[in-house]
Protein backbone atom coordinates (compact mmCIF):
# COMPACT_ATOMS: atom_id res chain seq x y z
CA UNK A 1 0.00 0.00 0.00
CA UNK A 2 1.39 3.54 -0.97
CA UNK A 3 1.37 4.36 3.04
CA UNK A 4 4.10 4.59 5.09
CA UNK A 5 4.82 5.26 8.65
CA UNK A 6 7.22 5.73 11.79
CA UNK A 7 6.86 5.31 15.84
CA UNK A 8 9.09 6.76 18.36
CA UNK A 9 9.65 6.62 22.11
CA UNK A 10 11.76 9.06 23.87
CA UNK A 11 13.24 7.75 27.56
CA UNK A 12 16.74 9.05 28.23
CA UNK A 13 17.18 11.31 25.65
CA UNK A 14 13.86 13.19 26.49
CA UNK A 15 14.77 13.06 30.64
CA UNK A 16 18.10 14.36 29.95
CA UNK A 17 16.79 17.30 27.92
CA UNK A 18 14.74 18.16 30.95
CA UNK A 19 17.43 17.10 33.83
CA UNK A 20 20.26 19.87 31.97
CA UNK A 21 17.28 22.59 32.24
CA UNK A 22 16.69 21.74 35.77
CA UNK A 23 20.16 21.91 36.36
CA UNK A 24 20.16 25.79 34.98
CA UNK A 25 19.44 27.86 39.06
CA UNK A 26 18.66 31.04 37.01
CA UNK A 27 16.18 29.44 34.08
CA UNK A 28 14.70 26.34 36.55
CA UNK A 29 12.38 23.56 35.06
CA UNK A 30 9.84 24.76 32.14
CA UNK A 31 6.32 25.28 33.26
CA UNK A 32 4.45 21.92 32.47
CA UNK A 33 2.05 23.14 29.10
CA UNK A 34 5.45 24.26 27.62
CA UNK A 35 6.95 20.67 28.71
CA UNK A 36 4.66 18.68 26.93
CA UNK A 37 5.03 21.43 23.97
CA UNK A 38 8.81 20.91 23.63
CA UNK A 39 8.32 17.16 24.16
CA UNK A 40 6.40 16.33 21.48
CA UNK A 41 8.23 18.36 19.02
CA UNK A 42 11.22 16.47 19.83
CA UNK A 43 8.96 13.28 19.15
CA UNK A 44 8.10 15.17 15.72
CA UNK A 45 11.15 16.24 14.67
CA UNK A 46 13.02 12.75 15.40
CA UNK A 47 10.30 11.54 13.62
CA UNK A 48 10.91 13.94 10.77
CA UNK A 49 14.68 13.73 10.86
CA UNK A 50 14.24 9.69 10.51
CA UNK A 51 12.07 9.99 7.31
CA UNK A 52 14.54 11.64 5.01
CA UNK A 53 17.77 10.97 3.55
CA UNK A 54 19.58 13.92 4.91
CA UNK A 55 23.39 14.78 6.34
CA UNK A 56 22.76 17.69 8.21
CA UNK A 57 20.62 19.05 11.29
CA UNK A 58 16.56 19.15 11.13
CA UNK A 59 15.16 22.38 13.25
CA UNK A 60 11.86 22.63 14.32
CA UNK A 61 11.25 26.12 15.69
CA UNK A 62 8.01 27.68 16.79
CA UNK A 63 8.17 31.48 17.53
CA UNK A 64 5.33 33.38 18.79
CA UNK A 65 3.55 36.72 20.71
CA UNK A 66 3.16 34.62 23.67
CA UNK A 67 5.12 34.43 26.98
CA UNK A 68 7.26 31.95 24.69
CA UNK A 69 9.19 33.62 22.05
CA UNK A 70 10.64 30.62 20.46
CA UNK A 71 10.97 26.82 21.03
CA UNK A 72 13.62 25.21 19.43
CA UNK A 73 14.08 21.01 18.86
CA UNK A 74 17.43 20.22 16.98
CA UNK A 75 17.94 16.91 15.27
CA UNK A 76 21.23 15.56 13.85
CA UNK A 77 21.64 13.33 11.22
CA UNK A 78 22.18 10.42 13.89
CA UNK A 79 19.42 11.32 15.53
CA UNK A 80 21.07 13.36 18.33
CA UNK A 81 18.87 15.80 19.35
CA UNK A 82 18.58 18.91 22.37
CA UNK A 83 15.52 21.26 22.64
CA UNK A 84 15.17 24.79 24.78
CA UNK A 85 12.90 27.70 24.60
CA UNK A 86 12.82 31.15 25.45
CA UNK A 87 10.20 32.53 27.70
CA UNK A 88 9.27 36.29 28.71
CA UNK A 89 6.02 35.82 31.03
CA UNK A 90 4.26 33.74 33.05
CA UNK A 91 2.68 30.45 31.56
CA UNK A 92 -0.06 29.22 33.80
CA UNK A 93 -0.93 25.45 34.42
CA UNK A 94 -2.96 24.74 31.71
CA UNK A 95 -2.19 27.17 28.65
CA UNK A 96 -2.94 25.80 25.21
CA UNK A 97 -0.45 26.44 22.16
CA UNK A 98 -1.98 29.39 21.24
CA UNK A 99 -1.96 30.93 24.53
CA UNK A 100 1.78 30.09 24.51
CA UNK A 101 2.58 31.41 21.49
CA UNK A 102 0.35 32.71 19.15
CA UNK A 103 -2.13 35.15 21.26
CA UNK A 104 -2.50 37.96 18.42
CA UNK A 105 -1.89 35.42 15.29
CA UNK A 106 1.57 36.11 14.26
CA UNK A 107 2.56 33.05 15.53
CA UNK A 108 4.90 30.73 13.02
CA UNK A 109 6.30 27.42 12.39
CA UNK A 110 9.48 26.91 10.66
CA UNK A 111 11.55 24.05 9.65
CA UNK A 112 14.99 23.75 8.57
CA UNK A 113 17.10 21.44 7.07
CA UNK A 114 20.70 22.84 7.45
CA UNK A 115 23.39 20.75 5.76
CA UNK A 116 26.29 19.43 7.43
CA UNK A 117 28.48 19.49 3.56
CA UNK A 118 26.88 23.33 2.99
CA UNK A 119 29.20 24.82 0.46
CA UNK A 120 30.16 28.80 1.08
CA UNK A 121 27.27 31.00 0.21
CA UNK A 122 24.98 27.91 0.61
CA UNK A 123 21.48 28.69 2.59
CA UNK A 124 19.77 26.20 4.75
CA UNK A 125 16.54 25.26 3.04
CA UNK A 126 13.75 26.44 5.21
CA UNK A 127 9.94 25.93 5.10
CA UNK A 128 7.54 28.18 7.47
CA UNK A 129 3.72 28.07 8.06
CA UNK A 130 1.56 30.16 10.39
CA UNK A 131 0.01 28.87 13.09
CA UNK A 132 -3.20 28.95 12.16
CA UNK A 133 -5.63 28.04 8.65
CA UNK A 134 -8.52 29.96 7.33
CA UNK A 135 -10.43 27.74 10.21
CA UNK A 136 -8.61 29.65 12.96
CA UNK A 137 -5.61 29.30 15.39
CA UNK A 138 -4.16 25.91 15.94
CA UNK A 139 -3.92 24.69 19.39
CA UNK A 140 -2.31 21.02 18.68
CA UNK A 141 1.27 20.75 17.18
CA UNK A 142 0.10 17.68 15.16
CA UNK A 143 -2.36 20.00 13.37
CA UNK A 144 0.29 22.55 12.62
CA UNK A 145 2.75 20.00 11.50
CA UNK A 146 -0.23 18.39 9.22
CA UNK A 147 -0.52 21.69 7.84
CA UNK A 148 3.16 22.25 7.18
CA UNK A 149 3.31 18.87 5.40
CA UNK A 150 0.60 19.52 2.84
CA UNK A 151 1.52 23.20 2.69
CA UNK A 152 5.33 22.34 2.16
CA UNK A 153 5.77 19.51 0.73
CA UNK A 154 2.28 18.41 -0.28
CA UNK A 155 2.42 15.22 1.46
CA UNK A 156 -0.22 13.89 3.44
CA UNK A 157 0.38 13.28 6.68
CA UNK A 158 -1.31 12.19 10.04
CA UNK A 159 0.56 12.61 13.47
CA UNK A 160 -0.34 11.61 16.87
CA UNK A 161 2.06 13.29 19.40
CA UNK A 162 2.12 13.34 23.39
CA UNK A 163 4.64 14.05 25.86
CA UNK A 164 4.84 14.14 29.66
CA UNK A 165 8.21 14.00 32.30
CA UNK A 166 9.07 11.22 31.77
CA UNK A 167 8.40 10.11 27.95
CA UNK A 168 8.18 12.05 24.45
CA UNK A 169 6.35 10.17 21.69
CA UNK A 170 4.80 10.29 18.04
CA UNK A 171 3.26 7.97 15.50
CA UNK A 172 3.62 9.45 11.83
CA UNK A 173 1.60 8.16 8.85
CA UNK A 174 2.43 9.60 5.67
CA UNK A 175 0.71 8.85 2.48
CA UNK A 176 3.78 7.66 -0.32
CA UNK A 177 3.14 8.88 -4.79
CA UNK A 178 1.71 5.94 -5.69
CA UNK A 179 1.13 1.36 -5.56
CA UNK A 180 2.74 -1.67 -5.73
CA UNK A 181 6.05 -2.98 -4.55
CA UNK A 182 8.50 0.31 -5.53
CA UNK A 183 6.92 1.60 -2.50
CA UNK A 184 9.37 -0.68 -0.54
CA UNK A 185 12.54 0.32 -1.78
CA UNK A 186 11.05 4.50 -1.39
CA UNK A 187 10.23 4.09 -5.78
CA UNK A 188 6.84 4.93 -4.85
CA UNK A 189 5.07 5.81 -8.49
CA UNK A 190 1.74 5.16 -10.30
CA UNK A 191 -1.74 6.44 -10.24
CA UNK A 192 -1.53 9.63 -8.12
CA UNK A 193 -4.83 8.69 -6.72
CA UNK A 194 -4.32 5.15 -5.94
CA UNK A 195 -4.51 4.40 -2.36
CA UNK A 196 -6.41 6.88 -1.04
CA UNK A 197 -8.71 5.03 0.63
CA UNK A 198 -5.98 2.69 2.26
CA UNK A 199 -4.70 5.79 3.53
CA UNK A 200 -7.88 7.35 4.92
CA UNK A 201 -8.14 4.05 6.23
CA UNK A 202 -5.07 3.68 8.18
CA UNK A 203 -4.96 7.54 8.78
CA UNK A 204 -8.45 7.27 11.18
CA UNK A 205 -6.46 4.00 12.54
CA UNK A 206 -4.17 6.20 13.42
CA UNK A 207 -6.03 8.94 14.88
CA UNK A 208 -8.13 6.82 17.21
CA UNK A 209 -4.81 6.31 19.64
CA UNK A 210 -5.57 8.45 22.79
CA UNK A 211 -2.69 10.26 24.33
CA UNK A 212 -2.23 7.85 26.99
CA UNK A 213 -2.38 5.30 25.31
CA UNK A 214 0.59 6.65 23.27
CA UNK A 215 2.87 7.40 26.41
CA UNK A 216 2.16 4.14 28.31
CA UNK A 217 2.29 1.34 25.77
CA UNK A 218 5.07 -0.15 23.92
CA UNK A 219 5.44 0.36 20.53
CA UNK A 220 4.52 -3.90 19.89
CA UNK A 221 1.14 -2.88 21.83
CA UNK A 222 0.01 0.13 19.83
CA UNK A 223 1.03 -1.32 16.44
CA UNK A 224 -1.00 -4.30 17.16
CA UNK A 225 -3.85 -2.50 18.87
CA UNK A 226 -4.18 -0.20 16.08
CA UNK A 227 -3.45 -2.22 12.66
CA UNK A 228 -3.83 -5.64 13.61
CA UNK A 229 -6.05 -6.16 10.42
CA UNK A 230 -3.15 -4.74 8.40
CA UNK A 231 -0.49 -6.31 6.32
CA UNK A 232 2.15 -4.21 8.39
CA UNK A 233 5.77 -4.46 7.05
CA UNK A 234 8.64 -3.78 9.77
CA UNK A 235 12.00 -2.19 8.92
CA UNK A 236 15.10 -2.19 11.40
CA UNK A 237 16.62 1.18 11.16
CA UNK A 238 19.44 1.51 8.29
CA UNK A 239 22.44 1.81 10.87
CA UNK A 240 22.64 -0.13 14.19
CA UNK A 241 23.71 3.28 15.61
CA UNK A 242 20.79 5.43 14.72
CA UNK A 243 19.07 5.08 17.53
CA UNK A 244 17.61 8.90 19.61
CA UNK A 245 19.78 10.24 22.44
CA UNK A 246 20.90 13.95 23.74
CA UNK A 247 23.51 15.26 22.11
CA UNK A 248 24.82 19.25 22.39
CA UNK A 249 26.97 20.70 19.92
CA UNK A 250 28.11 23.65 21.69
CA UNK A 251 31.95 23.90 22.74
CA UNK A 252 34.47 25.91 24.12
CA UNK A 253 35.89 26.07 21.06
CA UNK A 254 32.44 27.47 19.94
CA UNK A 255 32.34 29.95 22.00
CA UNK A 256 36.07 31.52 21.56
CA UNK A 257 34.59 32.03 17.46
CA UNK A 258 31.45 34.06 18.69
CA UNK A 259 33.57 35.90 21.14
CA UNK A 260 36.28 37.35 18.13
CA UNK A 261 32.79 37.45 15.96
CA UNK A 262 31.77 39.97 19.15
CA UNK A 263 35.16 41.97 18.79
CA UNK A 264 37.50 42.48 21.41
CA UNK A 265 36.01 45.81 22.05
CA UNK A 266 32.99 44.60 23.25
CA UNK A 267 34.31 41.17 25.00
CA UNK A 268 36.68 43.86 26.78
CA UNK A 269 33.91 45.89 28.01
CA UNK A 270 32.20 42.89 29.75
CA UNK A 271 35.43 41.93 31.44
CA UNK A 272 35.47 45.46 32.56
CA UNK A 273 31.77 44.99 34.08
CA UNK A 274 32.05 41.71 35.37
CA UNK A 275 35.63 40.38 35.91
CA UNK A 276 35.31 37.50 33.51
CA UNK A 277 32.93 36.52 30.91
CA UNK A 278 30.45 33.98 31.47
CA UNK A 279 28.41 32.19 28.37
CA UNK A 280 25.98 29.47 29.44
CA UNK A 281 24.64 27.36 26.59
CA UNK A 282 20.40 27.43 26.33
CA UNK A 283 20.36 23.76 25.06
CA UNK A 284 22.33 21.70 27.91
CA UNK A 285 23.59 24.26 30.58
CA UNK A 286 26.82 23.63 30.17
CA UNK A 287 28.49 27.08 31.45
CA UNK A 288 32.04 28.58 29.66
CA UNK A 289 33.96 31.22 31.39
CA UNK A 290 36.70 33.07 30.05
CA UNK A 291 38.43 35.30 32.21
CA UNK A 292 40.96 38.23 31.31
CA UNK A 293 44.28 35.93 30.32
CA UNK A 294 41.65 33.40 28.35
CA UNK A 295 40.48 36.56 26.49
CA UNK A 296 44.18 38.42 26.18
CA UNK A 297 45.35 34.71 24.56
CA UNK A 298 42.11 34.34 22.14
CA UNK A 299 42.51 38.06 21.37
CA UNK A 300 46.57 37.51 20.19
CA UNK A 301 46.49 34.54 18.88
CA UNK A 302 42.72 33.24 17.50
CA UNK A 303 43.72 29.82 20.19
CA UNK A 304 42.67 28.91 23.54
CA UNK A 305 43.32 26.71 25.73
CA UNK A 306 40.99 23.86 26.05
CA UNK A 307 39.37 22.98 29.37
CA UNK A 308 36.22 21.64 30.66
CA UNK A 309 34.26 24.53 32.78
CA UNK A 310 30.91 22.46 33.66
CA UNK A 311 30.58 19.37 34.89
CA UNK A 312 27.00 18.98 32.84
CA UNK A 313 28.89 19.01 29.99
Amino acid sequence: MPVRGAIVRLTDAWQEVLRRRASDREKGDFPAPLQDLLGEMSAAAVLMQSNIKFNGALVLQIAGDGPVKLAVVEVQNDLGLRATATVQGDIAPHESLSQMVNQHGTGRCAITLDPSDRLPGQQPYQGVVPLMDADGKFDDLSKILQHYMRQSEQLDTTLVLAANNEVAAGLLIQRLPGQGQGNLAGQGAGDEAAGEEDYQRLAILASSLKREELLALDVNTVLHRLFWQEPLLRFAPDQSDRRPHFHCTCSRERVAKMLLGLGEAEVQSVLAEQGQVDVGCDFCSARYVFDRVDVGALFQTGQIQSRSDSPLH
